[in-house]
């Protein structure tokens, strides 16, 4: 995914105040935590494979995470070995679907369908930061 102007950004952020920093991080968890459980649902609702995901998506640290080294179905699989073939599918392996090159199955599908949602939380997070500062919180 490309964002403009990012590093901007960045640069005007490392200027913030640290309480200011601790309420921009706090709305990234809170944004996080609630889609997470979103991805979480669309992996279930979308294939046998994707369901197995759907268990180890979570939120930390404010980022959504999946996979990592669960063992997931009745072969006890680690997450990693699914992850990826679930989400992209495969040129070559005839377990999982089609391969969509940069597109997506279920994950980051989901999460751009709430960009809408997610910038408008980012923004108003920004937004109550900036306000406390002009008022020197």
């Amino acid at each position: 995914m490309r964002v403009d102007g990012v590093w901007g950004v960045l640069r005007a952020l490392s200027r913030v105040p640290s309480e200011a920093d601790r309420q921009l991080q706090a709305t990234g968890y809170r944004l996080a935590a609630a889609l997470s459980g979103r991805v979480a649902g669309a992996a279930r609702s979308d294939s046998r494979q994707s369901a197995l995901m759907a268990g180890t998506v979570r939120a930390v640290g404010g980022e959504i995470v999946a996979g990592g080294s669960a063992r997931v179905g009745r072969r006890g699989t680690p997450a990693y070995k699914i992850l990826f073939g679930s989400e992209y599918g495969a040129r070559v392996l005839p377990q999982f679907r089609p391969h969509r090159g940069s597109g997506s199955y279920w994950m980051w599908a989901e999460i751009l369908r709430s960009k809408a949602e997610i910038d408008r939380e980012s923004a108003d997070g920004a937004e109550r930061v900036v306000r406390a500062i002009d008022r020197g919180v």
